[in-house]
């Protein structure tokens, strides 16, 4: 891992521009206790009264990551808007309030490589890598961009939601840091506390978060929240009073068990730990869970399908023998996935699964490591070297270049299907295999552009492509030919279905008229 960063250069918005917006800040008494759920429910409910809203996470880490429009550059010789890259979880709340996502919703974005170092992206734009000791040392570097994006969405909008990271209570982090306490000071905004209690140890939770905080940070904070609430609210009614006697906050609301939380894109690796769905009879799909699997909810759209099942196959299990498809995903370290691959014993199952007549399917990195060989000579993933691929596709791959960021809506002539979806890697692939592209995408200037490689079986193929099996009819095609059965889900449809409910589940268990009153 490299031990230092790319300078941190940016652009600040000129000066004197009025603020327009009033902000909100949720923070959480720890991490996964739903703070970006409830932000793109807020999102949307406050944007269907009419208001101009934004999300705002100054940092982000997650390599479930999406293309954002950035308006610091001009745009590319091919005539398309230049993109950076955001947390998937701020193009959600984007999503939500009906509007395009921007570099500025997340201006710092941690890409976690390995244990303990990540790669650091400003503004859309990789700075490189570094260990965790590294950035914590410089990214007090970041408030200044971070302060310029969070208040140039103010100048666009009415309400500005802010979302924190992790815990707001970590006050050994509060000299250092950019996205919680530190933040709400210097932005001057508005906290509320949102905490668990499906986790159990809530009332701790908020009393020890009132307990560390000192008296200028505690009062920034305007109450607190209760999330995931199941059973007798009666109950728990003496629970909240001793919180507000312990600490003078205010209970703002209780927001009960959402049951279609599951119908949206997760933020991050743990929501695949939940246990797999079981159908019956259909479609099996084998996922092997890589330690640094990207991406995962381009698969979601197959999920979603009743006639699929499909699985995450976590370390120490095997590849079921019952698999039709396997589909290796995105990941942050290809090679050292690869590795992972190996160790796990699922290369020998999925070579053994394509000689009994299986399908492969790899996205991005999992297109990669379907290759020869990928070499990475600049170490910009990890240590420099290179590693075997799965030998299955008659390509090679180099990490390194430029990142490649683009949003595709184009249609596809060999199965006459529209595609949506986007690229995100820094490789750049070669080879044979290439001169029997899985896909032709005809570009919005007509030109007909080759896509992904397929072996000359036809049983394996891979794919650059984020995003494509969102699209309705190419889905339908894709699982008509890999002998499963699709059905009539418009998978886009049900997004937009599941963000109306949230917003409704927010309207009906929050006072959302107090809660912009509480907004400056």
């Amino acid at each position: 891992m490299e031990e230092s960063l790319a300078p941190v250069e940016f652009s600040l918005a000129p000066e004197g521009m009025p603020r327009r917006a009033r902000a909100l800040m949720i923070q959480g008494t720890s991490s996964d206790v739903g703070k970006s759920m409830l932000v793109a429910g807020l999102c949307r409910a406050y944007t269907r009264r009419g208001l101009v809203v934004r999300p705002f996470k100054a940092q982000n880490m997650s390599n479930n990551a999406a293309v954002a429009d950035d308006s610091e550059l001009p745009p590319g010789p091919d005539g398309f808007a230049p993109r950076g890259e955001i947390g998937r979880a701020q193009a959600l709340q984007a999503r939500a309030c009906r509007a395009a996502p921007s570099i500025h919703m997340n201006p710092v974005l941690l890409k976690p490589q390995s244990g303990v170092g990540s790669q650091v992206v400003l503004r859309g734009r990789s700075l490189g890598n570094c260990p965790a000791k590294t950035y914590h040392r410089m990214r007090q570097q970041l408030m200044p961009a971070v302060l310029d994006s969070f208040n140039r969405l103010t100048r666009e909008a009415d309400l500005v939601l802010v979302e924190g990271a992790g815990s707001g209570a970590e006050v050994y982090l509060r000299a250092s840091d950019i996205t919680n306490m530190r933040l709400a000071e210097q932005a001057d905004l508005p906290v509320v506390f949102l905490s668990d209690i499906d986790r159990g140890g809530t009332m701790a939770a908020i009393v020890g978060s009132h307990e560390l905080l000192d008296l200028s940070d505690r009062g920034r904070v305007v109450g607190y929240l209760i999330n995931k609430f199941r059973g007798d609210l009666t109950i728990f009614e003496p629970g909240m009073k001793t919180i507000t006697e312990k600490t003078g906050w205010p209970c703002l609301g209780v927001m009960r068990w959402f049951e279609q939380a599951d119908r949206l894109p997760a933020e991050d690796s743990l929501a695949l730990e939940r246990p797999p769905e079981r159908r019956g009879s259909g479609l099996n799909i084998a996922v092997p869970r890589f330690s640094r699997i990207a991406n995962f909810d381009d698969l979601d759209p197959l999920s979603a399908e009743p006639g699929v099942n499909l699985r995450f196959v976590n370390p120490g299990s095997p590849i079921p023998a019952e698999t039709d498809v396997v589909i290796l995903p995105g990941s942050k370290v290809t090679r050292a996935d690869l590795d992972v691959v190996r160790r796990e014993g699922w290369d020998v199952d999925i070579l053994a699964h394509v000689r009994k007549g299986g399908r492969v399917l790899g996205i991005c990195a999992g297109f990669q490591m379907l290759g020869r060989v990928v070499r990475d000579p600049e170490g910009i993933e990890g240590p420099a070297g290179e590693t075997p691929g799965l030998g299955l596709l008659d390509i090679e791959t180099v990490i390194g270049g430029e990142k490649r960021l683009v949003e595709l809506d184009v249609g596809e002539e060999t199965s006459g299907c529209r595609i949506t979806g986007y690229e995100m890697h820094m490789g750049r692939t070669s080879g044979p295999g290439l001169e029997r592209p899985w896909l032709h995408l005809r570009e919005p200037r007509g030109s007909l552009r080759a896509e992904g490689a397929i072996s000359p079986d036809w049983r394996v193929a891979g794919t650059y492509l984020h995003g494509i099996f969102g699209s309705n009819t190419f889905r339908a095609h894709w699982l008509r030919q890999v002998g499963g059965c699709a059905s009539e889900l418009d998978f886009e449809a049900r997004v937009e279905a599941s963000l109306e409910a949230l917003a409704d589940h927010c309207e009906a268990n929050l006072d959302l008229d107090a809660l912009l009153m509480l907004a400056r």
